[in-house]
């Protein structure tokens, strides 16, 4: 059985790595109140994707990376922008950023007899076709990523928020697709940590959990990866606030 299955394991591992780079990058977007920004970088690093495949169709990962990671940090310097000089129109001024990422996008590929396939991907991605290649540069953003949430400095680590934040999109977005990045950002952390109070740890390993729900389910009953990693991995996160909560509100009733 263990044999059969054996195949996923890059996934899982893959999976692993993009909970412990997204989860505590999460928490830090909800604190600062830019949730939207978050989709609209996405955005903007899955149309870098797109171009680089246009403009150099046969350059491979490294042209697509570089391009995403060329657009996704043009997307961060107009949020920084907007969260500096437009605070009382920022969600719609993010909004207007997501909605021209996402139609130029669209108009990328419009010409393109595989654009809907190209399209889909940049939405739903690819994780249940990890290789152990692209392991790796999961394996130093979540070492970063863990190096810049517990050891450096809070004035270091601001500075260096939306930049890393850039790094992370660009290195998750064409592998997990933005629908699986934006929840892994999200869920756990706004329904565990920021609802429930629970720590960072926890909302991680339910990240973690929930993907690997989605990845199993995916591959025993041949359902769009992406898609299925969304709703079990907001299942859980339900299941456990929901858990927690009840906890809370039980130990609020016992004498002291």
């Amino acid at each position: 059985m263990w044999t059969d299955w054996g195949w996923l394991w890059p996934a899982v591992a893959a999976s692993a790595l993009i909970s412990i780079a997204l989860v505590p990058l999460g928490h830090h977007v909800l604190a600062r109140g830019m949730v939207f920004a978050d989709l609209a970088i996405a955005q903007w690093a899955a149309l870098g994707i797109l171009l680089a495949g246009n403009v150099f169709p046969d350059a491979g990962q490294l042209a697509r990376l570089v391009g995403s990671l060329l657009l996704a940090l043009t997307a961060v310097s107009a949020v920084s922008l907007v969260l500096r000089s437009m605070v009382r129109h920022r969600e719609a001024m993010i909004g207007l950023l997501y909605a021209v990422g996402a139609s130029a996008a669209t108009l990328l590929v419009s010409n393109d007899p595989h654009g809907a396939q190209r399209l889909t991907t940049t939405l739903d991605g690819d994780l249940l076709w990890t290789t152990a290649l692209n392991l790796w540069p999961l394996a130093a953003l979540a070492v970063s990523m863990l190096w810049w949430q517990f050891r450096l400095p809070e004035r270091w680590a601001d500075r260096l928020f939306l930049p890393l934040f850039a790094v992370a999109i660009t290195l998750t977005v064409e592998l997990a697709g933005i629908y699986v990045v934006f929840t892994s950002l999200i869920a756990a952390p706004l329904l565990l940590t920021y609802l429930c109070g629970t720590g960072v740890v926890l909302a991680i390993l339910v990240c973690l959990a929930g993907h690997g729900l989605g990845l199993l389910a995916s591959a025993w009953q041949d359902l769009p990866t992406g898609p299925t990693v969304v709703i079990t991995t907001l299942i859980v996160s339900v299941i456990l606030a929901i858990f927690s909560q009840r906890r809370v509100i039980r130990d609020a009733w016992l004498p002291p």
